[in-house]
């Protein structure tokens, strides 16, 4: 063994650095790698504080360019369900009912109040800030809104916006909605909603989308994760493909470019006024409804009359709107008629001596359809050409149902 292999570690020479001195500079350059990147996160913040702003005003302007039409429903129809269930079914029945006539937003607020109730029955939600201040509302109108939301959110989603919770316990009694947004893989069109991963992307490429497809999307802007997005992808690009790129748009903008409908916004008001006061649209609603069987019947107003950019249709509860206006503390007036532009009788001659809350919604939605005139009509758009029926839904059901009971029909000569 030689004396070399002997030696211990080599000790730096005349011209070479020390250890400590290696030491020294190794910390500095930690100092500097960690000061770079809180730079480079404040600069992402910023840049995420001028993307929300540009996303903000990109919407508002699509809503001034479309009209819109609002309803606003009572919470406290979930009160007067016999059971859990029922009420779960109710909720849905209301959903349909905006889907299938395209509203745009859905405003449910409290008609009767929190004063005189149990505390099982209302809840503090909100936070001690100036933006977001905390208000006492009654759960059933918490429970209403969470499942107009829930069916509104496409299937895919579902599971990362919507955990397990006592209000959607019964969710699997549901109709689905099959709005035009709820895209299947298969489906191709140029819109897809999806929600923001945690997908590692190089510094400023932007962010990875799962829109429900076999591949996430690149899209051009970095965000937040786990935060809901409408994508547009761009064309001549199959969707099986492993590379797909997108570009982040407005929720409003497939329905103000292309025509489709692409579902509603919850919004919920403690108070009849605050559907009125916290309107999403700058200069509020132009045309505001009220519906009750003391109002003017539907019969008399003239097709076509009823001109808007956003109009909004009241409904009351089970005692009425009146018990709306009561316990609202904000409104002076004592008739609800006060509150309105119209104030209609959607069905004169009615043979049950009350009308449902969600039956009124039908009957209204439809008998105004040749009233309304808006002011700026979204494009024609063909569903059944662009995103045809599912092979899963509907009539390819039907066909394998008929094709079965012929097999049957065809068996019974052997008897």
């Amino acid at each position: 063994m030689s004396s070399d292999e002997h030696a211990g570690p080599a000790r730096p020479s005349v011209g070479q650095k020390s250890w400590k001195k290696v030491n020294e500079e190794r910390k500095l350059l930690k100092k500097t790698y960690k000061k770079e990147n809180i730079l480079k996160r404040l600069e992402k913040a910023k840049k995420l504080e001028e993307l929300s702003k540009e996303v903000n005003q990109e919407s508002n302007e699509q809503l001034r360019k479309t009209s819109t039409v609002s309803i606003a429903v009572p919470g406290s129809i979930l009160e007067n369900a016999q059971s859990a269930e029922l009420r779960t079914y109710l909720a849905g029945q209301i959903a349909r009912a905006a889907c299938i006539f395209q509203v745009d937003e859905v405003v449910v607020f409290d008609d009767l109040g929190v004063r005189d109730f149990k505390d099982n029955k209302v809840k503090t939600v909100g936070s001690d800030t100036d933006e977001q201040p905390t208000t006492t509302i009654r759960k059933s109108s918490l429970q209403l809104a969470r499942i107009l939301q829930y069916l509104e959110c496409p299937q895919y989603l579902r599971k990362f916006f919507f955990p397990l919770h006592n209000d959607l316990k019964y969710s699997g009694l549901l109709n689905p909605l099959d709005a035009p947004h709820h895209l299947r893989q298969q489906n191709a069109f140029m819109y897809r909603e999806g929600i923001v991963t945690d997908k590692k992307v190089k510094e400023g490429k932007g962010s990875y989308v799962n829109v429900g497809l076999l591949n996430d999307v690149l899209v051009d802007k970095c965000l937040t994760q786990g935060l809901r997005v409408t994508v547009r992808m761009n064309p001549n690009q199959e969707h099986k493909t492993k590379k797909l790129k997108g570009k982040i748009v407005s929720p409003w903008e497939p329905r103000a470019k292309t025509g489709v409908y692409w579902g509603y916004t919850i919004r919920v008001a403690s108070c009849l006024s605050q559907i009125f006061t916290q309107s999403p649209y700058e200069k509020g609603y132009d045309l505001t409804i009220g519906t009750s069987d003391k109002g003017t019947p539907i019969t008399e107003v003239a097709p076509r009359s009823y001109n808007y950019d956003h109009a909004l249709i009241i409904f009351g509860g089970l005692q009425g709107l009146e018990r709306a206006l009561q316990s609202d503390s904000q409104l002076a007036v004592d008739d609800p008629q006060l509150l309105f532009d119209h104030y209609l009788n959607v069905l004169p001659k009615q043979g049950s001596r009350t009308i449902r809350t969600e039956e009124a919604i039908l009957i209204s939605l439809a008998a105004l359809q040749e009233k309304f005139d808006p002011k700026t009509k979204p494009p024609e758009f063909d569903l059944q050409n662009y995103i045809p029926q599912s092979d899963d839904t509907g009539m390819k059901q039907f066909e394998q149902i008929n094709a079965k009971t012929k097999v049957v029909e065809d068996l019974s000569r052997f008897d």
